[in-house]
């Protein structure tokens, strides 16, 4: 039988620790939509009264690029082929960033009420 050796333990290096993240999101990001940028820009401020009344630190609005949709469509059925009409739908973005947000934060934005034709997009980084 031939006996196994076994290789002495050499003392490992002690590794510095890593710095650990924060428990809770660090910044919560708000994408505002809207067809109307006069609407839009009132409820982006409404966003901000709301959470600004908290001390929340904000960065932004940040505006986006419109995304336009044209369509084209025949403006008579049958004789007139050739004559086209275009019609398009503008959508405007905003960012806000919300760095540190609190729960009460979250819970007001939650009950904020924003008017048609806008909707927001929460995302936490």
């Amino acid at each position: 039988m031939a006996e196994e050796k076994t290789k002495p333990k050499r003392a490992s290096k002690k590794t510095a620790a890593a710095p650990q993240a924060a428990a809770g999101p660090s910044k919560l990001r708000l994408r505002v939509l809207g067809y109307d940028h006069k609407v839009l820009d009132q409820s982006v401020k409404q966003i901000i009264d709301t959470a600004l009344r908290f001390d929340a630190m904000i960065v932004g609005p940040i505006p986006l690029p419109t995304d336009i949709r044209k369509f084209t469509v025949n403006a008579s059925s049958f004789v007139y082929k050739d004559a086209r009409e275009q019609f398009e739908i503008r959508t405007h973005k905003r960012i806000v960033d919300i760095v540190n947000p609190t729960p009460k934060i979250i819970d007001a934005l939650t009950n904020l009420s924003l008017p048609s034709g806008v909707s927001v997009d929460v995302r936490m980084m």
